[in-house]
């Protein structure tokens, strides 16, 4: 029989102003350290360019050389990935559920949605009818927001007249607007969405919730065919199926011929990096669309309502809740997602600012996670110090590490002075960085050749010489990882230094 209430309830701590005393004053020091120590690094390195030169310089040839080994120890992770996805997108995985008992696993399928084209909304339901599963054993769920305004409920009306005896139930639900103690976007909906379903469906039809896999995608996401098959089998073979979530590799490529090329490198240097921790399941997190236990979800809470990265805080919401013992079962398997495109070049850039500001709002977590270790006294020393060195190191390198190497690594030239420019070490030290990024930038081949494997179908609007600028885009990532990756990370990581606490930002769908 189902629970009639949650077993457990983790932390739902969304920033510092909700707690009081010690405690406060804990989780803003917390929120503060990212920033503190990202901003300490950068002012570092321009302060001992001027005050020793060459200490500044030493520092920056082993930063330099670190960077190289950490892009090839990258890189090796990168190809591995690569060729286990090729593997998995092969299989068979509906002969594989052959061998097992599956039939009563039924999948609750969250595509929150805001005023998104209902083309987008067509894409994804598409993909699921289209699904080599049973899809009788789907229950899709429309969550619309009640601030979205009536064309919103009738886009919804339509798909569901279109698809309702295609999948085993089809819900509409509104998110109501203004409920107090939430903040405007995905994880609100989708909490309060995952609630009226469990009503609405599960419990009408008397469904165990250990038999049901939850899917929260971003209404823009299209499933590969064998995407649930693939989900259920690694649920019915995982040693602890509701300890666990599970995470696709996400392929931004729905609209990636229609993209700028500056647009498409930002997104499929997302997907590299989601492959690379694929590869590396002790520093993964869930991250965008995912699947989960429904029965962990009831058990913890949900969502948060009141922060924005509802997509990694629920894994952490799970890691602490269970004592440490919840983990990320890695598929190696894609879905599709839309790169960032708007009508004018121009708003495509500001997009893509925004959007990576807003992932590198996920350095909320980092307060959260240091703050929840100190108050969970079950987890291993060992595991806690892992986790808090994994996070804050993330988050500084992608704050730092691009702007100490394509920024500041000139700075003792400019600021050390005669006596410095007339050492050798002035002489070499452009020499030596320059030679150690071409050795670096040289990966930038294979990451041409591992992008343009998971392009789909050319359009026919499109010239065969559109291959062209698909390779040869690949020389903007120094642009790209500084401008859209770096600065955004750092702009948010300040944001949160200062308390400017960001709300949601509903990135724009945009298709030709």
């Amino acid at each position: 029989m189902n629970p009639t209430a949650p077993i457990r309830k983790p932390l739902h701590i969304g920033r510092a102003s909700e707690l009081s005393g010690g405690d406060r004053a804990l989780y803003r020091a917390f929120e503060i350290l990212p920033g503190a120590l990202s901003w300490g690094s950068l002012i570092g390195c321009v302060v001992l360019s001027y005050y020793a030169p060459v200490y500044a310089a030493i520092f920056i040839i082993i930063f330099d050389f670190y960077w190289l080994l950490k892009t090839v120890y990258l890189s090796t992770y990168l190809r591995q990935n690569w060729r286990r996805l090729k593997h998995n997108r092969a299989l068979d995985w509906l002969a594989m559920l052959a061998n097992t008992k599956y039939e009563h696993v039924y999948h609750l399928i969250l595509l929150p949605y805001y005023k998104e084209d209902a083309k987008v909304i067509e894409n994804c339901l598409q993909s699921l009818a289209e699904s080599r599963y049973d899809k009788k054993k789907f229950l899709v769920v429309l969550a619309a927001e009640e601030r979205a305004g009536e064309e919103s409920g009738r886009k919804a009306l339509d798909a569901k007249k279109r698809y309702q005896s295609v999948f085993g139930d089809f819900l509409i639900i509104v998110h109501p607007q203004n409920i107090a103690g939430e903040i405007i976007g995905k994880g609100s909906n989708i909490a309060y969405s995952v609630e009226e379903s469990r009503k609405l469906i599960l419990d009408a039809r008397k469904i165990p919730y250990e038999d049901v896999i939850v899917s929260a995608f971003d209404i823009d996401t299209v499933v590969y065919p064998n995407y649930f098959a693939c989900v259920t089998w690694h649920f019915l073979t995982a040693e602890k199926p509701h300890r666990t979530s599970f995470q696709p590799v996400p392929l931004y490529n729905n609209n990636i011929w229609d993209a700028p090329a500056l647009s498409r490198v930002v997104a499929t240097s997302g997907t590299f990096w989601q492959m690379i921790q694929q590869e590396r399941p002790e520093k993964i997190a869930t991250f965008s669309s995912h699947s989960v236990s429904f029965k962990a979800l009831y058990e913890i809470g949900y969502w948060q309502k009141n922060m924005v990265s509802e997509d990694s805080r629920i894994f952490w919401n799970a890691f602490l809740a269970y004592d440490g013992d919840y983990t990320v079962t890695p598929l190696s398997f894609p879905l599709s997602m839309d790169a960032n495109l708007a009508p004018t070049f121009r708003q495509t850039l500001v997009n893509i600012y925004k959007q990576q500001r807003r992932w590198g709002w996920g350095v909320e977590n980092v307060p959260y996670i240091l703050f929840g270790l100190i108050k969970n006294k079950r987890i291993p020393f060992r595991k806690k110090v892992r986790v808090a060195l994994t996070q804050l190191e993330g988050f500084w390198s992608l704050a730092t590490n691009p702007i100490i190497i394509f920024a500041l690594s000139w700075l003792p030239l400019i600021m050390g002075g005669p006596a410095f420019n007339t050492t050798v070490l002035s002489y070499n030290l452009p020499v030596v960085t320059r030679n150690l990024m071409i050795l670096a930038m040289c990966g930038l081949v294979f990451s041409a050749i591992i992008s343009t494997s998971f392009l789909p179908k050319r359009p026919p609007s499109h010239s065969p010489w559109r291959f062209i600028p698909l390779i040869l885009q690949w020389v903007l990532i120094p642009i790209t990882i500084t401008f859209f990756g770096s600065i955004p990370g750092l702009d948010a990581q300040t944001r949160l230094m200062f308390g400017r606490y960001m709300g949601f930002w509903i990135t724009p769908k945009h298709q030709v």
